[in-house]
């Protein structure tokens, strides 16, 4: 054990306000960057249920129907599969639609992704049960406008819950050969190509990536149907939402800044008052010969573990709390506002990790600055005043 460990360990300092401030600071930093990168992740995962995290599409796509189409299997789509961050291409046909309960009307989007054991069976989101009353077993009428309109009777066979259902965004799932069916289409026919990424992969990089490769195979690699297709990113598609979410983050990184600061602030300030106590002690040190340097050492190896104190407590607090909502979402939102229901937490480990030795970082260089009232004290006079 070297010199200054030693000494560090025997002095005595009760700084339980400066351990409660930076429990506090990384309690409140912990909580901001699991909430950030809950929302991300939250809707990240609804986007990509309702229109995919990549789509390719004609120009136009027509929700009437109509005779622009996408093929079902693209010449390149295993080239696509084997990108970074790829876990399937789903086809899906888009069709407007209008549901008529009783005097009341709505429109909705239906969509068929895959074909289920029964056909005319749809899934019905929770705001459309909501308003309408349906529920599993119930019979529904809707109407399709194209040509001519054309009416359907399908059977609810369940509702689901979305990230996303709010307002007016009611989509109701279909069984694909159902919509295929109903725009005349072949099995080859789709509305759109949805690539879906891995969960966890929702980021704007690698969207941005795979809807770059995935335009440019079209237009080099891809026949002259193909050619005629244009790969969007739910980015582009839900810019409003993406850029909310970058908003956020700036609020996160700005309560991160504000805490360190308050964190530094405290620790400065128990610091200096932990000198001012053992100002003797000082004076003693410099009478046996350490230097400046190794004093400062003793100081600042205290800080440090109150530092780290305080840094477990909060994060340990933090963990409780996020376990705590995640399971039970006791903090609710309202949707029409955040886009979902309740607070969502993820835990990324890696972002807190490095939020957590930034701030330790800032906060030991900021105990170097009351260090320097080290070298102001003279030995003699703390002597003497002993």
């Amino acid at each position: 054990m070297t010199p200054s460990g030693f000494i560090a360990g025997r002095l005595r300092f009760r700084g339980n306000v400066a351990v409660i401030s930076i429990a506090v600071s990384f309690f409140v930093m912990t909580i901001a960057t699991a909430i950030s990168s809950g929302f991300r992740r939250a809707v990240g995962d609804g986007l990509s249920s309702v229109s995919g995290d990549v789509r390719i599409t004609p120009y136009t796509l027509n929700y009437t129907g109509g005779s622009a189409a996408v093929p079902s299997v693209l010449s390149f789509s295993d080239e696509i599969l084997s990108m970074d961050g790829v876990a399937e291409i789903v086809p899906a046909v888009y069709r407007a639609g209008i549901v008529k309960c009783g005097d009341a009307i709505y429109g909705v989007m239906f969509k068929g992704t895959e074909d289920a054991d029964s056909s005319l069976v749809v899934s019905v989101p929770h705001s459309l049960a909501e308003k309408t009353g349906l529920g599993p077993g119930d019979r529904m009428t809707a109407y399709f406008v194209g040509e001519n309109v054309r009416a359907r009777n399908f059977r609810v066979g369940g509702v689901y819950e979305s990230m996303l259902d709010i307002g007016d965004n009611m989509i109701v799932r279909a069984n694909l050969s159902d919509l295929r069916r109903l725009n005349g289409w072949d099995s080859t026919r789709v509305s759109a190509l949805e690539i879906m990424l891995e969960s966890g992969r929702h980021d704007r990089k690698t969207m941005d990536a795979v809807a770059e490769d995935a335009g440019a195979r079209l237009l080099t690699s891809g026949d002259e149907a193909e050619q005629s297709l244009i790969a969007t990113s739910a980015r582009r598609l839900y810019a409003g939402l993406f850029d909310w979410l970058d908003l956020l983050d700036f609020n996160v990184l700005f309560i991160m800044i504000l805490m360190t600061a308050v964190a530094g602030f405290n620790m400065i300030s128990g610091l200096l008052i932990l000198l001012f106590r053992n100002i003797s002690v000082i004076g003693t040190l410099k009478t046996l010969g350490m230097t400046d340097r190794s004093i400062s050492a003793v100081f600042v190896r205290m800080a440090s573990v109150l530092a780290l104190k305080g840094m477990a407590i909060g994060d340990g607090l933090a963990l409780l709390f996020c376990l705590f909502q995640g399971l039970t979402h006791f903090i609710r939102l309202n949707p029409e506002n955040y886009f979902v229901s309740f607070v969502p937490v993820h835990l990324d480990l890696p972002a807190v990790a490095a939020a957590n030795a930034a701030a330790y970082a800032v906060i030991m260089l900021s105990v170097l600055l009351p260090t320097l009232f080290i070298s102001k004290v003279d030995p003699a006079e703390t002597v003497r005043v002993k």
